[in-house]
């Protein structure tokens, strides 16, 4: 079954058209060959689209079942719909002209009756991805395995009570990271899934981290001996589906990754709508995985601030993402990260094409905020002043306070010395938010 052809009602790709484009779909912001600060916008922004929401997500809800009706969710042979899925995939991957995706292994592939036979689904579809990649422009962002749907892991993954399920996991995750590793892939990213507890009666708290922990660094070990290049990703989530999740935000992931020695090898994948739920603003979790140094990849989406689970719509907020892009262009831009859309289209949105309007409307969401970034950026609008509410840091006193060379006895002395009298100054909020205001 080849559904590719008759799926999209539009056959060329999305192009570059300029503001004034008509209503045919068309970037009006992303001008993929751009260049912004020595780089082209398509290597700034770096693209993927994600599989899960755009080609298993059937459109149901928890009130409701599923509206989009795609031809592969249905059929008796799993695995001739996995090879019609990837068809579309591929397809819609062309028509966006993208340059990465990314999947879960569950995803790409039916479960089998077994691991081996799940394992061995997984690398005949990685077999077809592979022949349609070497045709086609789009390459692996990165790969994870889905450790949280099956009824197995119910009570976690990793943090399972049951060895045999965390054996289980392992199995499943070697395999999607050896494929990942396979197909190209730039990252590999541990998503939490049900890393957490629902009550602490039947908890130790304790031994479910150093299980996790363990986990990871078995990860880590791994990805050296085959050779993976790419940093281990683990993705902040504060709840859902548990009610406290052991990677709830980016500080919590932090000291986790400080506690079990793992900073050097794992990054963070950071979503905005996690974000949310963990009640900090996106642009807060991005700039302290930037001041930590975890800073990896993003999820990009939006979620609805009236509700409290993950909606997962596409982001199309140009000021929030704006100050996202400040951060990460200041501090270098992405390396091996990018911005995948992990973002589903409303279940009312049942026109295959609405898949493609969703992309390109977010895609220009994006380019138009990272241009604004970028402009903040050569102006100093934002580092200029933040540089000057720091200034006195910079100054002799400020570096010898931080550099070790002033005892609390000598700061205690001079402060207690005549006309020791330091004032506030303004922190020039509305200012600021006026000023930014004029960018985007």
């Amino acid at each position: 079954m080849n559904a590719s052809a008759k799926f999209f009602d539009t056959s060329a790709p999305v192009a570059f058209a300029g503001k004034d484009a008509g209503n045919t779909p068309a970037f009006r912001w992303y001008d993929k060959d751009r260049v912004v600060h020595g780089r082209r916008l398509e290597d700034h922004l770096r693209f993927a689209v994600c599989y899960w929401h755009s080609f298993c997500w059937p459109g149901g809800d928890p009130f409701g079942g599923e509206t989009f009706l795609r031809p592969w969710h249905r059929g008796s042979d799993p695995m001739a719909m996995a090879r019609a899925k990837a068809d579309v995939a591929f397809e819609l991957f062309r028509l966006l002209d993208v340059p990465f995706f990314t999947f879960h292994d569950v995803d790409a592939a039916p479960e089998g009756s077994s691991l081996a036979e799940s394992v061995a689904n997984l690398n005949a579809i990685a077999d077809l991805f592979e022949a349609k990649m070497e045709s086609a422009k789009v390459r692996l962002l990165w790969g994870t395995a889905n450790l949280f749907t099956h009824r197995r892991y119910m009570a976690g993954a990793a943090t399972n009570p049951d060895p045999d399920i965390f054996t289980y996991a392992a199995g499943q995750v070697r395999a999607a990271l050896e494929v990942t590793h396979r197909l190209g892939g730039q990252n590999y990213v541990l998503w939490g899934g049900r890393e957490g507890y629902e009550t602490l009666l039947n908890t130790d708290l304790k031994r479910e981290l150093d299980q996790l922990g363990r986990f990871v660094s078995l990860v880590v070990e791994h990805k050296h001996r085959i050779g993976f290049k790419g940093p281990i990703l683990i993705e902040p989530k504060p709840k859902e589906p548990t009610k406290h999740q052991y990677d709830f935000d980016v500080a919590t992931c932090y000291g986790f990754l400080a506690r079990y020695d793992l900073l050097k090898d794992v990054k963070l994948n950071i979503e905005q709508n996690h974000a949310i739920l963990a009640g900090h603003s996106f642009h807060h979790e991005v700039a302290l995985a930037e001041a930590l140094g975890v800073f990896g990849s993003l999820d990009i989406n939006r979620g609805d601030d009236l509700l409290g689970w993950d909606t997962d719509q596409f982001a199309m907020n140009v000021g929030e993402l704006a100050l996202v892009f400040h951060e990460i262009l200041n501090r270098g831009g992405f390396t091996s990260g990018g911005l995948n859309f992990d973002a589903k289209i409303r279940r009312q949105s049942i026109d295959p094409d609405d898949l493609i309007h969703a992309h390109v409307g977010s895609m220009d969401a994006c380019a138009r905020a990272f241009l604004a970034a970028a402009d903040m950026l050569d102006a100093g609008a934002l580092t200029a002043p933040l540089a000057d509410r720091y200034g006195g840091w910079a100054g002799a006193e400020g570096r010898a306070i931080l550099g070790g060379q002033r005892s609390l006895a000598d700061l205690a002395d001079r402060a207690l010395g005549p006309g020791f009298d330091p004032q506030p100054r303004s922190g020039r909020q509305e200012y600021l938010e006026s000023l930014v205001n004029r960018y985007v």
